[in-house]
């Protein structure tokens, strides 16, 4: 009787086991063949962009200005307006997001203010990005007069981008070790000084990897600049923040929505350029990164 039931027992923790590794497997078959789709998905869309609008990548594309003629076309106001406000926008967003993030960490009792802000954050990271340009359009063009201009956009991203900052930046704080801000206060520093001299430095490697991620979202953003600027034709570069301006994504979208073939590969070639500035951007900012990484190490 008790060796049948220590049988019974071996084997029922047999199949168990024997399910465990089961469930293993398909669960990583499962993700690997996830993996793999979006990988060829993703490569198929590139390998595409690349056949169409290869030959029509030229000097005269980041040069020229629009035209009808798809021989003399080129995005140069484009280019700038995306880089001008992008740039902006994480001038003005990586700053405030830095500071938000290190007074909700460092500063901010874990009361239910700071907890209701937090969480806001993290939900305003979900919101639309369209809702972003309603905003703006209505507070900021219209109540504050400053029109379809450059400024409005790049306010648009800036708070777009900003959750993105301030969620890095509290996650950087917390990986800071406590060992060091008791080490500065046993030596008589105050708040401040740990603040600024402990954690601050060791969470702009942090920052700087928001940035990159910030940039790649802002810079493909279409929607909130369409309700800003519009779809307008211009042939001129923005001189100042107030002036009106158009970003790369709309004039791409421009070309592509016209019936010719040759506006089709033209806008394939925008794509190519715009993938191009943002790697560029991202490796900058990674280089930046691993350099003040070094240095803080040493």
């Amino acid at each position: 009787m008790s060796e049948s039931k220590g049988k019974s027992g071996i084997s029922t923790s047999t199949s168990r086991k024997r399910l465990v590794r089961i469930s293993e497997f398909s669960f990583q078959a499962y993700v690997l063949i996830a993996v793999c789709i979006g990988i060829m998905i993703l490569t198929m869309l590139l390998v595409n962009v690349l056949v169409n609008g290869i030959g029509r990548v030229s000097p005269s594309l980041i040069l020229n200005y629009p035209s009808s003629n798809v021989n003399e076309a080129g995005m140069r106001q484009a280019i700038l307006g995306s880089l001008y406000t992008v740039g902006l926008a994480i001038v003005i967003a990586l700053p405030l997001g830095i500071a938000t993030g290190l007074y909700l960490h460092e500063y901010g009792s874990n009361n239910i203010i700071n907890r209701a802000i937090q969480n806001a954050l993290i939900n305003l990271a979900g919101v639309p990005s369209v809702i972003f340009g309603l905003v703006a359009l209505s507070f900021l063009s219209y109540t504050l007069a400053l029109g379809r201009s450059l400024i409005v956009g790049s306010i648009a991203l800036a708070f777009l981008v900003l959750p993105l900052i301030v969620v890095a930046t509290i996650e950087g704080a917390r990986l800071v070790p406590t060992t060091h801000r008791l080490a500065a206060y046993s030596l008589g520093a105050r708040k401040y000084q740990v603040v600024f001299k402990i954690v601050l430095p060791r969470i702009i490697p942090t920052a700087l990897t928001s940035s990159v991620l910030a940039v790649a979202r802002a810079i493909g953003e279409a929607a909130p600049i369409l309700i800003i600027s519009g779809l307008i034709f211009i042939r001129r570069d923005p001189a100042s923040i107030l002036d009106e301006f158009t970003v790369m994504p709309l004039q791409i979208f421009n070309w592509i929505s016209r019936p010719q073939r040759e506006f089709i590969e033209l806008s394939a070639a925008g794509i190519i350029v715009l993938l191009a500035i943002l790697f560029a951007l991202n490796i900058t900012a990674i280089y930046l990164r691993n350099r003040l990484q070094k240095r803080f190490i040493e």
